[in-house]
């Protein structure tokens, strides 16, 4: 893992924060059809849901049944139930990898943006250099950004599920964007900065893909 900390640090010309952006945004490019196939799918089962309603209310008492035609009718697509659910599994251990790199606990000591600590939590910082303060103003625009990017990602969730969505999940996926922002909030800035790029990345990439033929 230091190597490669070293690595991400070093392709930056030893810019620890520039490093964790770039590094983050290559990740994500290598990890776009991954994305166009989960848009796909997603597009797939929307345009397929009257009729897997008609299936569900036809074989509720015969679940083999059930799967069975359920099947058969994502195959004809060209598609299966699944091919939504692997290339998210897919991505994370690469995720994880970035996300390590962005919380490593001593390559990041030195290393700073604006004159924010990457390897420190807001509250080190605000003990270390009071409430008002640059370090702290960086810290909180990093929140205040992932917020923003928090609530169009909920935005596009809540535009996006199906009517048939149980009405616990309806209530709960909207939500479930927001939790990188606590995330950002009790980690290190560098993990923050992480997460901002990702997050941003992920709704900039729902909304092309939203827009296109695929």
């Amino acid at each position: 893992m230091d190597s490669l900390v070293t690595f991400v640090i070093g392709m930056a010309g030893g810019d620890a924060a520039l490093g964790i952006v770039l590094f983050t945004l290559a990740v994500r490019l290598l990890l776009l059809p991954l994305g166009i196939r989960q848009a796909r799918t997603a597009r797939i089962r929307e345009r397929l849901a009257p009729k897997l309603r008609a299936l569900r209310k036809k074989f509720e008492r015969d679940p083999q049944r059930l799967a069975k035609e359920t099947s058969a009718l994502f195959a004809a697509e060209g598609s299966s139930p699944f091919a939504g659910i692997l290339p998210g599994l897919a991505q994370l251990p690469v995720m994880w990898l970035v996300f390590r790199v962005a919380t490593h606990p001593t390559a990041l000591v030195g290393h700073d943006l604006l004159g924010a600590p990457l390897g420190q939590q807001v509250a080190s910082v605000i003990a270390h250099y009071g409430l008002v303060s640059l370090p702290v103003s960086v810290f909180a625009l990093v929140i205040v950004l992932l917020l923003v990017v928090a609530w169009l990602t909920s935005r596009q969730i809540t535009s996006t599920l199906p009517a048939e969505q149980p009405e616990l999940l309806r209530r709960i996926m909207p939500l479930l964007p927001y939790g990188s922002v606590l995330a950002a909030a009790v980690l290190p800035l560098a993990a923050g900065l992480y997460l901002l790029v990702s997050t941003a990345w992920t709704a900039g990439e729902r909304a092309v893909l939203a827009s296109r033929p695929l």
